[in-house]
Parts: C-alpha cells; sequence; structure tokens
C-alpha cells in the first residue's frame, strides 16, 4: 500500500486499456480491505466513522485529495459511513490512478 500512496495520478486519455482483471486482483490485494471490485469497471470502499462530523472531515480529506490529483471519485455518505467508488472514465475501466488514489484515502483511517 504503502507504495502506491506514494505515486501520483497521471493524466489518462482514451486509447490507454484499462487494466485486467488479474491486474485488478493484484493491485486490491495492495489496498486495505475495504475495498473491493465490482469486476474490472470500478473499485468500492467502505468506511465507518464514529459520528457525523468525523464522516464529514473524512469526506473533506478525500476531496482534498482528488482535488491534488486530478482524480475524482463519487463519494455517498449519512451520519457515519462512507461509499467512495473510482473508476477512470476516459478509459471506461481501472486504471492505476484508482488505486493509488484509494491508497491515499486508506492513508486517511489507517
Amino acid at each position: 500500500m504503502t507504495e502506491l500512496a506514494e505515486r501520483h495520478c497521471a493524466p489518462c486519455e482514451g486509447g490507454t486499456q484499462p487494466m485486467n482483471a488479474s491486474d485488478v486482483s493484484e493491485r486490491l490485494g495492495q489496498l486495505s480491505d475495504r475495498w473491493t471490485s465490482d469486476g474490472d469497471a470500478k473499485i468500492v470502499g467502505q468506511f465507518k466513522f464514529k459520528n457525523y462530523y468525523h464522516t464529514q472531515a473524512f469526506v473533506n480529506a478525500v476531496a482534498y485529495i482528488a482535488h491534488c490529483e486530478d482524480h475524482h471519485p463519487d463519494i455517498t455518505f449519512g451520519y457515519n459511513q462512507c461509499t467512495i467508488e473510482l473508476t477512470t472514465h476516459a478509459i471506461n475501466g481501472l486504471s492505476d490512478n484508482d488505486f493509488i488514489s484509494a491508497a491515499k484515502i486508506d492513508r486517511l483511517v489507517d
């Protein structure tokens, strides 16, 4: 996880191939067990917190990471839980950027 978290997202344009299922599985092994895959199109992270304040602080920190990396997840949250979905829209699948972002997000709570 540390190696991924130290990297930065790179611009990804159409024409780049999305990761295959084997690569996705290998990268998932480098993340916390909060993350799952729906196959090869996106990864989903589930996070639990003590209360709304902690959840909102986490969401704000994730937004800052997304801004800095220029890679933007879909985020849904409620009182004490947050779901983050990562995909690379330009290639309709997963890229290293998704796993780099997930590793940086993991660092917020680990």
